[in-house]
């Protein structure tokens, strides 16, 4: 805590003593460093945040929530002839999707984006020993036939629903990260050139690239001069890490920064009382979406593999006074992990109110009773206790942390907390599954996004598979896992929405994941910035950083 203190304070030293830079120029505040710049390693919302100015998917949603080409010419669809049904002798339906890159998107040491670069992405993803955090998106995709440098057509095993969004698939550069891969794959991931080598142009093919890097402390990005599209307003945009919020606010406050990314910045908490005090100086937007803030448990402890000890958990709390308390009551409690603005939504399913006597009487059921000190044990004798982490010098996540720990004492029930830096508690605690109680964080979606990375059972991070996926609990349930397959595929919106309300349902009763609020994330911009578009899911704010500029 004091080594983050004493850094944010070097820097309002800093910047209180250097001139008024000209505005081509921007500085960020974010809260958390990336622990990869690999685009498809690790799901690390600061990672996104940088690679979204670099990089460019094949497809994405926009602000307004509907798909869109971003690095594509065209979208495919049954309606256009891009993309085909097909039966297979089988009995199984698959599509073939085709697809063309944009003619003038150029890497930024000059080389064209080619199939080639799809191919060796899609061989990469694959591997069994790549390490990639959603390998699902590459091994769906049965076959590539490719028609000519620009060109080409996805065999996808399932006819889904979504059939045209390939948003995961983020191209790489095959001429800079092919003989990387090929030397040795099962180490790919700690050698990658996107973090031994950073600044490479060849690199990116977005608006901007890397040109510098401090790890833990900034990226430097300038404007990329092989991009396409709209020039952007900035030369220079410089992400600064400060992970202690007080001293990221102190950072802008000082001038050392020009702004704080609503997406990883301040507290909303933080934010209010900001805006009290500045909001003639700033200009502070909140953005309500998909971001789900919640609580994982390894369900390979024992103590939390029984459901009724899960529900007594969500029982012995009070999740809208805590919401009212801490966040002014702007940020929804969560009944399960689909937001109430997404159409899917079932708003019928079990609630779990706080009810302390109910909380008791389910931990008795599952044999846990109150201990000499207070703790409950087991019939073995062993402690309700367990070790709760986060995302260190987040405040509000501390004040969620104190808040849950305070009210779980009260039905007998130990956390111990103990938080990580986040490049920790994402890289290694939660990916690889090295956490033995439980952890708070947030998940950030697409519109009617089946929670097949974090929920089906084939997607548990394992040493067998690399440590690819994102069921960090463990958690596997023969129902969900059919239930997630059968959403997948079902074309009709009515019988899709029934599948969804069943899958809330299960989701609310058994718990795999303790739902706690949806965020409103708030920006903090200057008053002279115009252009930025918080969208409300995981296609960020920076996927439309050409479009922010300077007020006339």
């Amino acid at each position: 805590m004091v080594r983050w203190l004493l850094a944010g304070l070097l820097l309002v030293a800093l910047g209180a003593t250097a001139p008024v830079a000209a505005r081509d120029t921007l500085r960020i505040g974010v809260s958390q460093f990336p622990s990869t710049l690999h685009p498809s390693i690790d799901s690390m919302l600061a990672k996104t945040y940088v690679r979204s100015m670099t990089l460019r998917p094949f497809t994405g949603y926009g602000p307004d929530w509907e798909l869109r080409c971003f690095l594509c010419t065209e979208l495919p669809t049954l309606e256009n002839g891009l993309a085909e049904r097909i039966e297979r002798d089988d009995g199984s339906v698959g599509v073939k999707l085709t697809y063309t890159i944009n003619p003038d998107a150029t890497w930024g040491d000059g080389v064209p984006v080619t199939t080639d670069d799809v191919l060796f992405t899609w061989r990469s993803g694959k591997h069994p020993e790549s390490g990639v955090a959603n390998r699902e998106v590459f091994t769906n995709i049965l076959d590539i036939e490719v028609h000519d440098s620009r060109t080409f057509t996805l065999e996808v095993d399932k006819l889904r629903y979504n059939y045209n969004a390939i948003n995961g698939f983020l191209v790489l550069p095959a001429h800079v990260e092919a003989e990387v891969f090929d030397a040795a794959p099962a180490t790919y991931r700690n050698r990658t050139r996107f973090d031994t080598d950073p600044t490479h142009p060849g690199l990116a093919f977005g608006p901007y690239r890397v040109v510098e890097v401090r790890t833990g402390e900034y990226i430097v990005l300038e404007r990329n001069p092989t991009w396409h599209g709209t020039t952007p307003a900035f030369q220079r945009i410089i992400v600064q890490t400060i992970e202690n919020t007080p001293a990221l606010e102190a950072n802008l406050l000082a001038g050392s920064l020009d702004m704080i990314a609503g997406e990883l910045g301040l507290p909303l908490e933080q934010a209010i009382a900001f805006e009290q005090r500045h909001g003639a100086r700033f200009q502070v937007h909140y953005e309500t979406g998909l971001i789900y803030e919640h609580l994982e448990a390894n369900l390979d402890n024992p103590i939390f593999q029984d459901r009724r000890v899960r529900q007594a958990l969500l029982y012995a709390v009070d999740r809208q006074a805590m919401t009212d308390r801490l966040f002014d009551g702007r940020q929804p409690v969560a009944l399960t992990n689909v937001h109430p603005m997404d159409w899917v939504h079932d708003e019928t399913v079990p609630t779990f109110a706080r009810d302390v006597e109910r909380a008791k009487a389910l931990l008795e059921e599952a044999g846990w009773t109150p201990g000499r000190d207070g703790v409950r044990v087991n019939g073995d004798g062993v402690r309700f206790s367990f070790e709760f982490s986060t995302t260190a010098g987040n405040r509000s996540r501390e004040l969620v942390q104190q808040f849950l720990q305070a009210q779980w004492a009260e039905v007998g029930i130990e956390a111990i907390i103990r938080n990580l830096p986040p490049r920790v508690l994402f890289a290694e605690h939660l990916s690889r599954r090295q956490f033995t109680g439980m952890a708070l964080f947030a998940w950030i979606s697409s519109p009617e996004s089946p929670p097949k990375t974090t929920l089906h059972s084939s997607m548990i991070p394992s040493a067998e598979n690399a440590w690819s996926g994102q069921n960090y609990t463990g958690f596997a349930n023969a129902e969900v896992d059919a239930l997630i397959e059968a959403i997948e595929v079902e074309l009709d919106r009515e019988a899709r929405a029934q599948l969804w309300s069943r899958l809330q349902y299960l989701y609310a009763t058994e718990l795999p994941a303790l739902p706690l609020f949806f965020r409103a994330n708030p920006h903090v911009w200057p008053l002279w910035l115009e252009g930025v578009t918080p969208t409300g899911h995981q296609d960020i704010s920076t996927l439309f950083v050409e479009y922010w500029r300077v007020a006339d």
